[in-house]
């Protein structure tokens, strides 16, 4: 009998810890970058940005489901979406992080190289509210990218037009973009993550796998879940 109440004890404290626990489960709006009638970058074999970004937002959703993370799903499901809508959709969350691949500078593709640029980039403006936690959080991404074996671009400081990002943290890989409209029109912390450049060949086929997807996804999920732990 003892042993009984023991057991009904320690199911009714789990169930206690496990409400409480969802009671204070942050949430996180994973944006997918692009739609299908804009699809973003092209790879260097035609590949569309916009079906990388959905593959890599969607299982970065599910995992960061599977830690307790309320997920708010911008994007992805076919349908057209304004940036605007995107973060108004996002509302309420704790942080938003939009999901991309990355493209080059025409001219550098015209000069023949695509082979010269790889890498991912992470970047905040400061003209979001919470410029301080949007920083916190990249440099919690980078370093979780960094320990999963990817290394950032840094191409994105270039001196020119279309580029001149500067850098925030060399390191990590953060930059600032502070008119990039999803940045700035979030009411909540907010990075976006190009996850690499498929306009070079050998990136394209290796973002292109399943393995290299997960890598990611776990990194950005461990990023993530440094960055709100409390």
């Amino acid at each position: 009998m003892r042993s009984i109440r023991h057991a009904a004890v320690a199911a009714i404290t789990l169930l206690l810890l496990g409400a409480a626990t969802i009671g204070h489960a942050a949430t996180v709006a994973v944006d997918v970058g692009h739609t299908p009638k804009h699809v973003g970058a092209r790879g260097a074999a035609g590949g569309e940005e916009y079906a990388f970004n959905r593959a890599l937002g969607r299982r970065l959703g599910d995992l960061l489901g599977m830690r307790g993370f309320v997920v708010i799903r911008v994007g992805g499901d076919g349908r057209e979406i304004e940036l605007r809508q995107r973060t108004a959709q996002a509302a309420g969350a704790d942080l938003f992080v939009s999901i991309h691949h990355d493209s080059i500078q025409q001219a550098w593709i015209d000069a023949g190289r695509r082979g010269e640029f790889s890498g991912y980039a992470l970047f905040v403006s400061e003209k979001n509210p919470d410029y301080s936690g949007s920083l916190r959080c990249a440099k919690t991404i980078g370093e979780q990218l960094r320990g999963a074996g990817e290394a950032p671009s840094l191409y994105h400081a270039t001196p020119i037009a279309g580029e001149n990002r500067p850098i925030v943290d060399e390191l990590r890989g953060v930059h600032r973009f502070d008119d990039l409209v999803v940045l700035k029109t979030a009411t909540m912390p907010a990075v976006l993550v190009e996850a690499g450049v498929i306009a070079n060949p050998q990136e394209e086929v290796r973002l292109g796998k399943p393995a290299t997807r997960e890598r990611l996804a776990q990194a950005i999920a461990d990023g993530i879940t440094r960055c709100l732990q409390p």
